[in-house]
């Protein structure tokens, strides 16, 4: 018995330090127009362990890429990132004129008031992987963010 529970101690120990422990909030998606097949996600994410955004997964969208939209020489350009740094316990934004998740190849506009599940996809140091799925609300075609 005594075993039993040293195994399962050990078990949720390491299960407790093996992920990233990411947390998001104030997650939004901004709605669409008929015609539109692309949009932007934004959020706070905050990793407890050094980390990096990898990837981002959604079933409304045949492609989720990280972005970072820049002014450069008066004009403002938008470029694929392959990974986004999330050190230890700081906020990262992903807003409006910065990082964020595009949504390309959406089948049908997202409206105000749908909720979209995405899965961030999350690397730690020593290559380990962790999925989070959240579920954002889809604001208004002219929501700014905070």
């Amino acid at each position: 018995m005594l075993k039993h529970w040293i195994a399962l101690l050990t078990l949720a120990a390491l299960a407790g330090t093996a992920h990233a422990q990411v947390e998001v909030k104030d997650a939004w998606i901004r709605g669409m127009v008929a015609a539109q097949d692309t949009t932007g996600a934004f959020m706070r994410i905050t990793s407890q362990k050094d980390a990096r955004l990898v990837g981002v997964k959604t079933p409304v969208a045949g492609m989720a890429d990280v972005h970072q939209s820049k002014m450069e020489g008066g004009v403002m350009r938008m470029r694929h990132v392959k990974a986004l740094e999330l050190p230890a316990g700081k906020p990262v934004d992903l807003k409006p004129g910065g990082y964020h998740v595009m949504l390309m190849h959406v089948a049908k506009p997202l409206k105000e008031g749908e909720t979209v599940p995405l899965t961030l996809i999350v690397e730690e140091k020593d290559g380990r992987r962790e999925q989070v799925t959240v579920q954002v609300p889809v604001k208004s075609l002219t929501e700014r963010g905070r």
